[in-house]
């Protein structure tokens, strides 16, 4: 069957986005309160106080920095509903790792609750894997592709993360990624990066078993709105069964995420817009190097709904525009 072309991506990125307080100002909006208490029930965590009160160290934990991250994305998702930005008005949705499952409830595979409760159990399977060898993540900045791809493989390191536009992101054992520091590819910098383990590679394979059990019989539904998957980049649609969907999110928890692939296929489908969920910034920079041209808008807080609302009305016009 044929597809229509992508206009407006809205977008919701993965773990590392978080910052303290980041729904803080959120909660001043009607209605907000009651759905943080929502997510939380959801969650079985009190997204409230992680939300607003909780330090950096402790948001940094797995388990509560998922769900917190895809219940921020699905509030500012909800705000924006409020401003008549729905499903029907949306090209595509996709997300970076654990915000592809926000996206895949925007998509209508999920319900919001449904998605941060599964979340919650991710998170969870994730945390119990990582605490029992330890592993961790090193963004390599910069060099030349295959160059930094063969160090990563003389290490035995794994590219869990491959984001286009010169990042890569390597994950492993602690003594292999401080080699990469100690001597990294020509012009590439290393960053260690501040998680517990080496997600999306074998690390996490007890982790995805443990989810597969926890996710047996969830409810899903067949994508509504074009949805991304980190797993090839591919564009899933209605044709797409939910529970297809939900076997690529399974298997993404010890697989690489194919950002930079997701990237290829908004520009391959001409997207002419993007908007960043909450905790929005890192999608849209990435975006920046890797969709040049593309107008973003991040969302960081309220004060960036009307810019995002802005954003996508001029795109909707200009489509418009172009159909007459």
């Amino acid at each position: 069957m044929g597809h229509a072309c992508l206009v407006l991506a809205l977008l919701s990125p993965g773990q590392g986005s978080q910052t303290p307080g980041m729904l803080t100002p959120w909660l001043e909006i009607p209605g907000i309160a009651e759905l943080v208490d929502q997510f939380s029930d959801a969650a079985q965590i009190d997204l409230r106080a992680h939300g607003t009160s909780s330090d950096a160290d402790t948001i940094k934990d797995t388990a509560i920095a998922q769900p917190l991250i895809v219940a921020s994305s699905l509030i500012a998702a909800h705000v924006l509903s409020s401003r008549g930005v729905t499903p029907a008005s949306i090209g595509a949705t996709g997300g970076h790792s654990v915000g592809e499952f926000a996206a895949a409830a925007l998509a209508g595979v999920f319900t919001a609750a449904s998605a941060v409760a599964l979340v919650g159990k991710r998170a969870t399977a994730m945390a119990r894997a990582a605490a029992a060898a330890p592993s961790g993540m090193s963004a390599v900045l910069g060099g030349d592709r295959e160059a930094v791809l063969a160090r990563l493989r003389e290490l035995g390191l794994t590219p869990a993360n491959m984001n286009g536009g010169g990042q890569i992101v390597a994950a492993g054992s602690l003594t292999a990624l401080a080699e990469l520091v100690a001597n990294p590819p020509a012009k590439a910098r290393v960053i260690p990066l501040a998680v517990a383990g080496a997600f999306h590679t074998s690390y996490m394979e007890q982790a995805r078993d443990e989810f597969r059990a926890a996710a047996a019989d969830w409810p899903v539904a067949p994508p509504r709105v074009p949805l991304l998957s980190n797993a090839d980049g591919a564009v899933l649609h209605a044709d797409t069964t939910g529970a297809q969907v939900l076997e690529r999110l399974i298997n993404q928890v010890a697989s690489p995420v194919r950002w930079d692939l997701c990237q290829d296929a908004l520009l391959a489908t001409g997207v002419s817009g993007i908007v960043e969920l909450l905790p929005g910034g890192v999608l849209t920079g990435l975006a920046r190097r890797s969709l040049k041209g593309v107008p973003a808008v991040a969302i960081k807080s309220p004060d960036d709904i009307d810019k995002a609302v802005s954003l996508i009305n001029e795109v909707a016009s200009a489509e418009i525009g172009e159909a007459q």
